[in-house]
């Protein structure tokens, strides 16, 4: 599924401006990657890492292309939301593109509170990337 989507972001980015992590990287210390299951099949994914200054970074939100529009992101954002609370952190970000493609995810990120910020963790602004912000 993360190879899928990969795909799917690189061929809707421009180039240098996809920031999605690989399975090794999901694997590192700083990051807690969870799953959605359903008698066997996987839904979804999601990731957060830790920024290490109180603040964590929602990472690699994906889902199944045969279950998108039931409800495994935002099941997937608000178990990470909730993480992050009981972590203690005061925000949560995240880095996004731009158009068509991406409309749906900024629509369940700006629903559950994240609202237009600042870059943020060593990215750079573009014309393409957007950063989003949730104050906990």
């Amino acid at each position: 599924m993360l190879g899928y989507h990969l795909e799917q972001m690189h061929r809707n980015s421009p180039p240098g401006s996809v920031y999605a992590f690989d399975i090794d990287r999901l694997r590192s210390a700083d990051v807690t990657f969870w799953t959605a299951w359903d008698d066997g099949m996987l839904l979804g994914c999601g990731a957060m890492k830790d920024l290490g200054d109180g603040t964590g970074e929602v990472k690699s939100m994906r889902t199944a292309p045969d279950h998108l529009r039931k409800g495994i992101a935002a099941a997937l954002l608000d178990h990470i939301i909730g993480v992050a609370r009981l972590r203690g952190y005061r925000r949560l970000s995240l880095e996004t593109g731009s158009g068509v493609a991406f409309d749906p995810a900024l629509a369940l990120y700006r629903r559950r509170g994240f609202t237009d910020g600042a870059a943020f963790g060593g990215y750079e602004r573009s014309e393409f990337n957007q950063f989003l912000h949730l104050e906990l």
